[in-house]
């Protein structure tokens, strides 16, 4: 890096959260249960992969059950990811007229913005739940492991309520803040990436 360039910040250590007492024991054991979940995914699903490419080229036939461990893996990872981008504050964001308005506003507006987000994670995690229910009353089993289908759809509702529950506290985190949070840890604004040549 050159002299010239911007530190930029580093979230992928020890998450702590803003918020205080209990709310924030919450925040960081959520956060430990996210990079857990999120870090043995993508390990697991690069062995997996690995092994099973390894086996197709050297014993002609790859694994029988691989494909179906990335399809749980994957769903792993998606959910858990959710409340991890919501967490570090790495959604999408389209914010042409929220950054014209002033702080106070944009503070005003986040707050909405992340209730109104929550109430629908939370809506979302409701209705998985009755999917689960349905797809648990079929009985159908994956043909390969043999586990019912159900049980690898369980992340969708616990996505969704942990998400649910992060924008809520991004909202109390506004709440009780003069600066405006895009989560519990992560202020607004942008930083400068460019440099001089």
């Amino acid at each position: 890096m050159s002299e010239n360039s911007p530190d930029l910040e580093d979230d992928t250590g020890t998450f702590e959260s803003g918020l205080p007492g209990f709310l924030g024991t919450i925040d960081v054991f959520i956060s430990k249960l996210e990079a857990f979940l999120l870090a043995a995914g993508v390990m697991l699903m690069a062995i997996n992969t690995c092994i099973n490419v390894i086996a197709r080229y050297v014993l002609g036939e790859g694994l029988f059950f691989s494909g179906e461990v990335n399809r749980i893996l994957i769903i792993l990872i998606t959910f858990a990811g959710i409340g991890y981008a919501a967490r570090h504050g790495r959604h999408i964001r389209m914010s042409a007229v929220y950054d014209t308005i002033p702080v106070k506003g944009r503070r005003v507006l986040m707050i909405f913005i992340a209730l109104i987000t929550s109430v629908l994670m939370f809506f979302l995690c409701y209705h998985s739940y009755f999917w689960i229910e349905t797809l648990f009353s079929r009985g159908r089993i994956l043909p390969a492991l043999g586990i019912e289908i159900w049980w690898i759809y369980i992340w969708a509702p616990v996505g969704f309520a942990i998400t649910g529950i992060q924008y809520f506290l991004t909202a109390i985190k506004n709440l009780t803040s003069k600066d405006v949070y895009l989560s519990t840890g992560v202020t607004d604004g942008y930083a400068d990436t460019e440099s001089e040549v």
